[in-house]
């Protein structure tokens, strides 16, 4: 929340406090004085300041004076003035015509300067001295209660600031006079911005890009393409965490719904394609703006000020479907949004952490970040990120780097020519915030086993508990390379697939996936013969009763039957050599035919699905050791 507007306490504080009982009695004096007072109703701030100087100079003890005139160059920006002019009206609360209402009076212009300049802690003090000198008349204001609890909040926060190092990207990056929104790729070898090269009409934005070398050094930042840099403005992009989704802001387009809107563009085989308007579902006829995209692009969170909101500038989201549409976006509700404006979110990699900067939650003053964590499927009450990544200033956007090191920002500053200057920055950020489970960033290759050609395959990472999907990417159809996250969440499954090829399975944990930094999958096309493991499928020991972790894989196979209805399969039952061969006989049929039962009861005609135990038979590897066994106990699947 801001603090109190100054505005409001120009026109209200002294005439609350004093009403016409003034602590001089020169008439002229007090003339020039009301003379101010209606020079600032009409907003003429310059000649309402010569009318008080007037006032004071008539009448040097005049103390409404000084906090009228203080007031109202703490309004204009001149604080350091606003500082001097309350400090000689404090000179003379020694008066004799001086009351414990003036000391107050003057004490709150000093708390609003100090707020101002974001000296937290004199403000603090400077209230508690004056707050048992406010009347209930006073005290019944809004602009006194939200003093009061700015105050309360402050005190919660002093002594509290974390340590960070703010650090100006180097050259070639900041080499224009205006760059601003960063986003960087889940790897942190590429980083997107809006580039810009004045403030006038004819100085239009687009996004920018750089890539990270091998020995750390960034390229010179090119434009990202041309076929979406146009005549018209693009910025306040983001990108998907493997950079092939790009969702950007483009203001008065033709094809635009209103003021600006959001557009979507993929990257195919290595070259973005033409964007397009992300449609009525999506824009409205408001401003619609810096959109947020989750690390796999399946839900897009966005700033708008249109109707159906709670006041101003709300968050608002839409969820990527099926068939590549969107969803009509909707309002991320009250627990984030408020009367005031909610601006630029951030959705972390993790999926579980949003940031936004809002003036609408309590904070240091103008536009704080904060944080609303995902529990449970809902937003949290939001956390103020605290000193000093907040202050009495506006910070507007935060990213994060995947791997939590670095925070990347924006801030202003002034050139040699006194133009203003937008410039990137970065921080460490600070271990004090908990920004969940690490994520290990790794890549690879999806290729035709047979031919070698790359596989435009999707990549589904799963969590087996409860059969979610926590990312979902695509290789491209290129290279065939792709780029995966990984959380540390226990009993995960990566299932590769595309339509015409036999699924590739594996257990993350096992497999040790996070490890892999270029995983070779290899796809083999559907085939007569071709054969596959049936991971991710669990029984208790001894048991061939299918538990609930293993519903993922068997969801993925009934699919992969459905989009290939010619083929028939067999499904073989393995162990290891624990017990006697007869006795793993018969236990590997049945954990086949739990599979084949699944299958039936999800519409497989039970002519499509034959059944057969291996035993301990056939291992994959030697029965050494328990984790070789682990192998051995599996379900294949072969193509009739």
């Amino acid at each position: 929340m801001r603090p109190v507007l100054v505005g409001i306490l120009l026109l209200l504080l002294t005439s609350h406090a004093f009403a016409q009982d003034f602590s001089i009695i020169d008439g002229r004096a007090i003339r020039f004085y009301k003379e101010g007072e209606q020079l600032i109703l009409e907003r003429r701030y310059d000649a309402a300041l010569e009318k008080f100087k007037d006032a004071i100079n008539r009448e040097a003890s005049f103390l409404e004076a000084y906090v009228k005139m203080s007031q109202l160059l703490i309004t204009m920006g001149n604080l350091e003035e606003a500082e001097r002019v309350a400090e000689s009206g404090r000179s003379r609360l020694s008066g004799k015509n001086a009351t414990p209402k003036h000391s107050a009076d003057i004490g709150w212009v000093f708390s609003n300067i100090y707020l101002q300049k974001g000296e937290f802690e004199k403000a603090y003090k400077q209230f508690e001295a004056i707050d048992p000198l406010l009347d209930d008349s006073f005290r019944s204001h809004v602009y006194y209660k939200e003093m009061k609890t700015q105050m309360e909040f402050l005190k919660t926060q002093l002594g509290k600031s974390m340590s960070i190092e703010k650090e100006k990207l180097e050259a070639p990056l900041n080499q224009f006079q205006l760059q601003y929104f960063p986003v960087l790729t889940a790897d942190g070898k590429q980083i997107l911005f809006t580039k810009r090269d004045g403030t006038g009409n004819y100085d239009k934005e687009d996004i920018f890009t750089s890539f990270l070398s091998e020995s750390d050094e960034w390229s010179v930042p090119r434009s990202i393409a041309s076929t979406i840099n146009s005549q018209y403005n693009e910025g306040t992009c983001s990108v998907t965490a493997d950079g092939n989704i790009l969702i950007y802001t483009s203001c008065d387009a033709p094809d635009s719904e209103g003021s600006c809107d959001l557009y979507v563009a993929y990257k195919v085989n290595g070259t973005w394609q033409r964007p397009r308007n992300m449609g009525k579902k999506v824009n409205s006829r408001s401003w619609d703006s810096q959109p947020s995209l989750s690390a796999d692009g399946r839900i897009l969170f966005f700033s708008s000020n249109r109707k159906g909101g709670y006041g101003g500038n709300d968050i608002w989201y839409s969820v990527r479907l099926a068939d590549g549409s969107w969803a009509e976006a909707k309002n991320l509700g009250e627990t984030v949004n408020t009367p005031k404006d909610e601006i630029s979110p951030f959705m972390f990699f993790n999926n579980e952490i949003l940031f936004f900067a809002s003036d609408g939650h309590q904070g240091f003053g103008g536009m704080d970040i904060f944080l609303s964590r995902v529990k449970d499927g809902k937003f949290t009450k939001p956390e103020n990120l605290g000193l000093p990544i907040n202050d009495q200033l506006d910070q507007v956007a935060l990213f994060i780097t995947a791997q939590k090191d670095y925070a990347y920002f924006t801030e202003l500053a002034s050139s040699e020519n006194g133009r203003d200057r937008s410039l990137l920055y970065r921080f460490k950020f600070p271990k004090d915030i908990y920004l969940g489970e690490n994520l290990t960033v790794t890549g690879g290759r999806v290729f035709n086993s047979k031919t070698g050609d790359p596989i435009d395959a999707t990549l589904s990472l799963v969590s087996l508990t409860n059969d979610s999907t926590l990312y979902e990417f695509k290789a491209d159809g290129k290279t065939g390379e792709f780029m995966m996250l990984y959380p540390e969440k226990s009993i995960s499954g990566l299932y590769v697939e595309k339509k015409g090829y036999l699924p590739k399975i594996y257990n993350v944990e096992r497999d040790k996936l996070q490890n892999v930094k270029d995983l070779e999958v290899q796809l083999t096309p559907v085939a007569s013969g071709e054969e596959f493991v049936f991971e991710n499928v669990f029984f208790d020991f001894d048991k061939y009763n299918l538990k609930q972790e293993s519903m993922s894989s068997l969801k993925r196979l009934v699919k992969f039957l459905n989009e290939n209805p010619n083929v028939n399969i067999m499904v073989t039952g393995h162990t290891d050599n624990v017990g006697s061969s007869a006795y793993n006989q018969t236990l590997s049929l049945q954990r086949a035919k739990s599979v084949q039962d699944y299958l039936i009861q999800n519409g497989m005609h039970p002519g499509r699905v034959l059944v057969e135990g291996k035993g301990d038979k056939e291992p994959m590897v030697p029965n050494t050791n328990a984790q070789n066994q682990a192998l051995n106990r599996r379900i294949t699947i072969r193509v009739l």
